[in-house]
Order: C-alpha cells, then sequence, then structure tokens
C-alpha cells in the first residue's frame, strides 16, 4: 500500500467500513496513514479482512461493531469506538480527526411498494443512525476535523424505484448544511460524497448483465463507478487539500446527470 502520508497522525472512524464504498474508504485513508476504525453491523469476517488487508499493507485499523437501525445504536457504536481506541492504540489518545457516515441499506422499491415497516427501517439506518452518530461523535472530534457522509446522485434526480432511500440521503444532505455552519468556529469542514451507479454487493440487480450495461450507459465513460472511484474523492475531502471547502455536496457519479 503507498500514499502520501497526509493522514499521518490522525484517527478516522468510517461506519459500514468493511464493505464496497466503506472498505475502499477505511483502506484509501489508512494508505495515507490513518489509522481506521472499522466499523460493521453483521459481517464480522468482513471486517477482519479488511482490517487484516490493511496491516498486511502497512496501515493500522482495528474493527468495531454496532447493529445501526435499532434503539442505541450510536451509544453503542461510540462505547466500542472508544474501547477499541484505548486498547489498540492507547498513545492515539481519545477523540478522532475524521468521520465518515457511509453504512446504509438500499430499498428498490416505489411509493406503491413501501410499507411503514420498510419506511421505519430504511429511514431507521440510514437517517436516524447517522444524525445521533453526528450527535454523540461532535465532541470526540478535534479541532479542524472532517465530516463526511456517504450521500447518493440519486438525491438530485427523480428515481420512482428508490423513492423512501433517496428521501434517507436526500436528508442527510440538509444535515451536511447545517453542520457545516455550526461548526466552522472549530474549523471542521462538513460534506457529502454522492455516488452514482458503484459496482457493490449493496446493488444485487448489477449482477443482471443487462442492467449493469444499460446503468453504465448512463455515465458518459460509458461504465460503472468503482469503490476506489469514491474513495478517492472521500480522501480529498478528508485531507487538508479540502480545507476550504464545507457544506458542499459532491456527485462522484462518473457524470450520469450529463446524459439525464
Amino acid at each position: 500500500m503507498t500514499g502520501t502520508g497526509r493522514q499521518q497522525g490522525r484517527t478516522a472512524l468510517v461506519t459500514g467500513g468493511s464493505r464496497g464504498i466503506g472498505r475502499a474508504v477505511s483502506m484509501r485513508l489508512a494508505s495515507e496513514g490513518a489509522l481506521v476504525a472499522v466499523h460493521y453491523g453483521h459481517d464480522e469476517a468482513a471486517a477482519d479482512r479488511t482490517v487484516k488487508e490493511i496491516e498486511t499493507d502497512g496501515g493500522r485499523a482495528f474493527a468495531i461493531h454496532a447493529e445501526l437501525g435499532v434503539p442505541g445504536d450510536a451509544t453503542t457504536l461510540w462505547s466500542a469506538f472508544d474501547r477499541g481506541l484505548a486498547a489498540y492504540a492507547p498513545d492515539a489518545g481519545p477523540g478522532l480527526d475524521i468521520l465518515v457516515n457511509n453504512a446504509g441499506i438500499t430499498l428498490p422499491r416505489t411509493i406503491g411498494q413501501v410499507t411503514e415497516e420498510d419506511y421505519d427501517r430504511v429511514f431507521a439506518v440510514n437517517t436516524k443512525a447517522p444524525f445521533f452518530i453526528l450527535q454523540q461523535g461532535i465532541g470526540r472530534l478535534r479541532d479542524g476535523g472532517r465530516i463526511i457522509t456517504v450521500s447518493s446522485g440519486a438525491t438530485r434526480f427523480a428515481f420512482p424505484g428508490i423513492i423512501a432511500y433517496c428521501m434517507t440521503k436526500a436528508a442527510l444532505d440538509h444535515v451536511t448544511l447545517s453542520l457545516a455552519v455550526e461548526l466552522a468556529p472549530r474549523n471542521i469542514t462538513v460534506n457529502s460524497v454522492a455516488p452514482g451507479f458503484t459496482d457493490t454487493e449493496i446493488n444485487p440487480t448489477l449482477q443482471n448483465p443487462q442492467i449493469r450495461q444499460a446503468l453504465s450507459a448512463y455515465s458518459p465513460f460509458d461504465r460503472l463507478g468503482e469503490p476506489a472511484d469514491i474513495a478517492d474523492v472521500v480522501a480529498f475531502v478528508a485531507s487538508e487539500d479540502a480545507r476550504w471547502m464545507t457544506g458542499q455536496w459532491l456527485a462522484a457519479t462518473g457524470g450520469v446527470h450529463l446524459g439525464l
């Protein structure tokens, strides 16, 4: 693993950091020198693999577990983070520098197909959990830190087939705006990175070649995004190079909007 070392001495937490985009973000930040807390909700084996790969490549990471979308999830997550950090790197001191809210679930249903249970579940995981993770994490975040939310390019266009999912991400986009103003006196930047159609296991329909081809065609590059494409943007926003950017919604979609 090679990197610039621009995150050396900093601590990061990536929710949903064991798979897909979160895994790529965890590995990229670790490659730049950050100590990364890799959060997972259910797949402990995936989290362990991510941590081991980071360590094999010379980085530092530890896994933390907290199921999201259940009562007390933010408290559970931060307790796990505090314990993990103290055990793995007591020299790092308490707190963190980079918080990446990435964890989320999809809901590929139209408005007529969404049940109240579906609605409550997707909002609990995608919106409520990150809201309270932020609420409890702000005090741990050091001055000059970074908050990055993984949003979605689908919040800016009409996608009836995933309406409730889009609503959850659009709500987080507003949180980005509000926190950017609130935390500016502490020199903390707050931004959203919005992927487009990205090749991860969160999108099982991409196993269908026809669907892959159709979605790839939305981008002028004629391909799906890769997790590393998104991780590169997140890493930039997390760096000192992005110190003059806050409250922004960055489209990491491969230009899908150009053809819509």
